[in-house]
């Protein structure tokens, strides 16, 4: 019965579209990234950059280095695009925008996540089989058809992201808005809107919209009579995040995504008018079936699993931000801090104030003030550094950290050297203190 759920061929004529918006939307985001100062912001200017732990290796290229390789990665986003070397450009993107999303975290995204996930999904989907230069220079694997597993993976990866985005929205500071009043707070001078988005009763329209839209909007899609509502109340919803919020691709991504919900033949007329339409269901089962399987149910227990783990860490993720990351928690909080390094030489136990400033840019000084990991990344970069000019030294913090505006709390123990302490993945970190 699963074999021929997964196996039977339905029309290909979402994924192809897909496939086309797609390598469009590599494109423009690599492209962005270099003509809005995004790379000489994150990439350039910094004399490191904070890296995923476990992934130090990786750091920018120096000089010129990030713009030639972000201008790579936005070529192979028009290969993909038009289809050409499909599989190969498909490999080359992935690894590219990994490598660059785990090599910096002061710019962190769920967004940049999805990114990385679908990019790595892709490879494995024949998205390469219709208007495409492969499929003309190689008639042989020009196709109408797919596995329905193609579309179920794409569909289950979204209502994962979706179903966690809403969840993590129940909470007592996004429902009674003061998260959506700290983020419209600065965007009071938005044209036209600005004065709009200080009022309350939208403020709650926005917060619990956002609860119903994130945790309704899979299913809606799924089921045909709500299916053209859901459509346009999600071009409404992501094109108000992408003018408020201004995230990037993410709101066009999303829309693309949609395609998957239609009846294929309303996706052919639309789109792909000269092509056939396939409704032979014809079910096709792999040699590979029971190795396609297994993989598939792994990795999506692991998507389920990841955003879970901060139930098993003690203490309030929004605080320690331990099992934040990877867990689509997405613009759920405002962290403010008030933090200072202290150094202290063991040889005379004498200690100075660290300037921040002389070792990060303004935006790595935010995330090195307030989020745990990269304090601790930090930390030991700074015993690095000393060391290696003949000092031995301990790393003392006064970090106090306020959330959603309220009252500054200490969220570092200010009596342990955070530079001899190890990081914990799964783990809480003793010199986290508990919020009251």
């Amino acid at each position: 019965m699963l074999n021929k759920w997964f196996f039977k061929h339905i029309d290909n004529s979402a994924l192809i579209v897909f496939r086309i918006i797609f390598g469009a939307l590599c494109f423009l985001e690599a492209a962005g990234a270099i003509f809005t100062g995004w790379i000489r912001r994150t990439l350039v200017e910094p004399n490191f950059t904070f890296n995923f732990i476990g992934f130090e290796w990786l750091q920018p290229l120096p000089g010129d280095g990030m713009y030639y390789y972000y201008a790579v990665m936005s070529f192979f986003g028009l290969l993909i695009m038009v289809g050409y070397k499909y599989r190969l450009s498909m490999i080359a993107f992935t690894l590219m925008w990994s490598g660059t999303y785990l090599m910096q975290k002061s710019s962190y995204n769920n967004h940049y996540y999805l990114l990385m996930l679908l990019s790595a999904l892709m490879i494995f989907l024949p998205a390469n089989r219709y208007a495409s230069v492969d499929a003309k220079i190689h008639p042989e694997i020009k196709s109408n058809a797919m596995p329905q597993w193609c579309r179920i993976v794409i569909i289950l990866q979204l209502f994962i992201v979706y179903t966690y985005a809403a969840k993590a929205k129940l909470y007592p500071d996004w429902l009674n808005t003061n998260v959506m009043e700290t983020l419209m707070r600065g965007k009071k001078n938005y044209f036209l809107v600005g004065e709009l988005l200080q009022e309350k009763w939208l403020q709650y329209f926005l917060a619990y919209g956002g609860i119903l839209f994130d945790g309704l909007i899979v299913p809606l899609l799924l089921y045909k009579p709500t299916r053209k509502y859901a459509f346009a109340a999600s071009i409404v919803f992501h094109l108000f995040n992408s003018f408020v919020f201004q995230i990037g691709i993410f709101p066009y991504l999303s829309l693309a995504f949609t395609l998957f919900f239609f009846p294929s033949e309303v996706i052919q007329k639309l789109f792909l008018k000269k092509k056939t339409h396939y409704d032979t269901c014809e079910i096709i089962i792999p040699k590979t079936r029971n190795l396609f399987v297994s993989v598939f149910f792994i990795y999506f227990i692991i998507q389920i699993a990841l955003p879970l783990r901060h139930h098993f860490i003690p203490g309030d993720v929004l605080w320690t931000e331990e099992g934040h990351r990877l867990s689509w928690r997405m613009m759920l909080r405002s962290k403010t801090a008030r933090t200072t390094y202290w150094i202290e030489n063991k040889a005379n136990g004498k200690r100075f104030r660290l300037k921040l400033r002389e070792h990060l840019t303004k935006k790595q000084v935010r995330s090195a003030s307030a989020k745990p990991d990269v304090i601790w990344q930090f930390s030991q970069r700074l015993k690095d550094h000393y060391k290696a000019n003949g000092m031995d030294i301990a790393v003392y913090l006064d970090c106090k950290v306020s959330v959603n505006g309220r009252p500054y709390q200490t969220l570092i123990n200010p009596d342990i050297d955070i530079a001899s302490v190890p990081w914990h993945v799964f783990k809480h970190s003793p010199w986290l203190i508990p919020t009251k």
